[in-house]
């Protein structure tokens, strides 16, 4: 993922950063705690396509 775009990107809820968890391939919102998937390159930036954080994830 381009750090450029990384840098654009906000959580289209709140409006906050979002963190590069490469690994899973998503980028995570840590005020809301909701994971968007990035699929073949391309983020899934939509709220019924991100998964609620459990619990126990932690939030880099």
């Amino acid at each position: 993922m381009d750090a450029k775009f990384l840098e654009i990107l906000v959580c289209p809820l709140c409006k906050g950063p979002l963190v590069y968890n490469k690994g899973a391939q998503e980028l995570i919102c840590k005020g809301d705690r909701l994971a968007y998937p990035i699929r073949d390159g391309i983020p899934m930036m939509l709220e019924g396509e991100a998964r609620e954080l459990a619990a126990e994830e932690e939030v880099k």
